[in-house]
């Protein structure tokens, strides 16, 4: 069955009022919406409210959804609304000390590993990056690496953060990304690249540690 014909019927058994199809729902959604939520705002508590507010707002919503995206998508979008007026209400009360420290997160690599405008080959990596082929499989798949990824994640820039997330532990499709966080296509590959390398760096780090 296609996903349009998947929607339609979950459509049906919610408006009718069915708590089975409600209660599926949330548990193929949930995590990844309080993770998505997680994103914008200062806790986990506070992704959970943002989650359950999204919730509701999704129950009160079905008579007016009009099926011009996946339920999916539409679920989602709520969810980045919500979670971006709750960000904005926290980013009024947030120090002018973090908001200089969430810029100079945006960085992708250090500048300090390439050469110089002065020196032979300026530009140029001064220290080129460990190849994850060389690695040991055990060291990139063990628990401590999948924790140093999510906490990698949670410190890149914002839109970063969200579309490495949906794309690469999600595994988003890039046209629902675009549809909601309202990227173009050519931003989202931007953004991608650019919070995947951030990751890289840092498990190179990580992991040179484990290979001396």
């Amino acid at each position: 069955m296609s996903d349009t014909g998947c929607d339609d019927d979950t459509l049906k058994a919610l408006r009718a009022g069915d708590e089975d199809a409600f209660r599926d729902l949330v548990s193929a959604h949930h995590k990844a919406m309080v993770r998505l939520a997680k994103s914008y705002v200062s806790s986990e508590a506070v992704a959970e409210e943002v989650a359950q507010d999204t919730w509701m707002a999704v129950l009160r919503g079905l008579d007016s959804f009009e099926g011009r995206s996946s339920l999916k998508t539409w679920i989602f979008s709520v969810l980045v609304n919500r979670a971006r007026s709750r960000w904005r209400s926290e980013l009024r009360n947030l120090p002018l000390s973090d908001v200089a420290a969430e810029e100079s997160r945006a960085r992708t690599v250090d500048p300090e590993r390439f050469l110089g405008p002065d020196e032979p080959f300026g530009g140029s990596w001064s220290k080129p990056p460990v190849r994850i082929s060389s690695i040991p499989e055990e060291h990139v798949l063990n628990d401590e690496i999948r924790r140093v990824v999510d906490e990698e994640i949670s410190k890149l820039p914002l839109l970063q953060q969200q579309v490495v997330t949906l794309r690469d532990v999600q595994g988003w499709p890039s046209q629902d990304i675009c549809a909601v966080l309202g990227l173009t296509d050519s931003n989202q590959r931007v953004l991608l690249h650019r919070g995947r390398s951030r990751l890289r760096a840092q498990l190179e780090s990580r992991l040179e540690e484990k290979t001396q």
